[in-house]
């Protein structure tokens, strides 16, 4: 046995070193590879067959879990999206009526809608904004696309909107290509108006845009309220038939616009206008104002001392009228020598309160000399 042993240690050492120094047992060993593969797939086999069991049945319930979980999730998720969706719309359409609100000149309030009138044959609807939030009666209600109408019934804190499309509801419209003039009736379908009264021979037709004419002092001039569909010429009678659909959406808006126009009548706004423009005028010519009014005040000074100057250029008149001067002036009475021509020249420059007036008496010499060429020219 001892023998055997150390026989064995001595081969198992020689082959590792062959092994290990030369390359003649790689053959042996894939092959003996080969066999051992066998033996490890059969070693293996139980915990592979565990683990296969335990997984078919721990996925069914995970599997089961997380459908649930998904399912949960996508509803969420459906949720989610159908609120983001709407989100969309309600963005979409602020923005129209923002768009709306930037071409309006006048201010406006945004209101929602909250609720409709359930009858039938009324065309109604209930606004968020009342008297508390400055509302008034007959107000001009209208959406991104056009006119919707006008306040009827106030509230603290709703408004109940009459629709252009009531039967009792009229509104002044004009063709925007030509400015005929029209009245637009509601006919209780809140996809149609009529015009009342066209004549036959009118210039109207289909595809013209209707806008507000102003004539009534509710509505302002110039927004839109329906595009005629049909005209209809019958000879025998002595009006046309036209029909309009409304260019505000009565049926689907949700949001909406109050206008506060100005209640002033046109001739009150352009005389307030020419007012205005007139101050502005005047504010801007108030820095040439200045020098204007100084000019005609320097013409009067400078005409003072052209008659004073020609009555001291004659020596015998001079002195009688230096005299007079200066018995007029008081102080100067006793001195009657030859600086009363003097004097006079120096009251005539205290007389003006500004030293500048000096500077002209000190510049005249030149006129002087012109002035009496002047009358002696008129003489002869």
């Amino acid at each position: 046995m001892g023998v055997r042993l150390l026989v064995l240690v001595v081969l198992s050492v020689a082959i590792m070193v062959v092994d290990a120094r030369f390359t003649l047992l790689k053959p042996v060993r894939s092959q003996m590879s080969l066999v051992l593969m066998q033996s490890y797939w059969i070693a293996d086999l139980p915990e592979r067959l565990y683990q296969g069991v335990a997984s078919q049945f721990g996925s069914r319930t995970e599997l089961a879990a997380e459908n649930e979980k998904l399912k949960t999730e996508n509803l969420l998720l459906q949720g989610r999206l159908q609120k983001l969706a709407a989100l969309t719309e309600q963005n979409v359409r602020l923005r129209e009526l923002l768009n709306s609100s930037a071409l309006v000149n006048e201010k406006v309030e945004v209101a929602e809608l909250i609720g409709m009138d359930p009858n039938p044959f009324t065309h109604r609807i209930i606004i968020n904004k009342g008297e508390r939030d400055g509302v008034v009666l007959g107000q001009p209600v209208l959406d991104a696309r056009g006119l919707m109408g006008q306040v009827v019934e106030l509230m603290p804190y709703t408004s109940r909107v009459l629709l252009l499309t009531d039967t009792t509801h009229s509104i002044p419209v004009q063709v925007n290509r030509n400015g005929l003039r029209a009245i637009a009736s509601g006919t209780g379908n809140p996809e149609r108006l009529e015009l009342r009264h066209v004549a036959d021979t009118a210039d109207i037709k289909e595809g013209d845009l209707l806008v507000s004419s102003g004539l009534g002092q509710r509505f302002p001039a110039g927004y839109p309220v329906a595009t005629v569909k049909e005209v209809i010429h019958d000879s025998g009678q002595p009006f046309a038939i036209v029909r309009a659909v409304p260019t505000a959406a009565l049926n689907r808006s949700r949001y909406l616009l109050l206008v506060f126009s100005d209640g002033r009548s046109p001739e009150e706004r352009a005389a307030d206008a020419a007012q205005q423009q007139e101050s502005l005028d005047r504010q801007t010519a108030d820095p040439s104002a200045v020098p204007s009014a100084t000019v005609p005040g320097a013409a009067p000074a400078a005409t003072p001392n052209k008659p004073v100057v020609p009555a001291t250029v004659p020596k015998p008149a001079g002195h009688s009228a230096s005299s007079t001067p200066a018995n007029a002036n008081g102080a100067a009475a006793p001195t009657t020598t030859a600086p009363p021509a003097a004097t006079p020249a120096k009251p005539a420059t205290s007389k003006p309160p500004a030293k500048p007036a000096a500077k002209p008496v000190a510049t005249r010499p030149a006129t002087p000399a012109a002035t009496p060429a002047a009358p002696r020219e008129r003489e002869e």
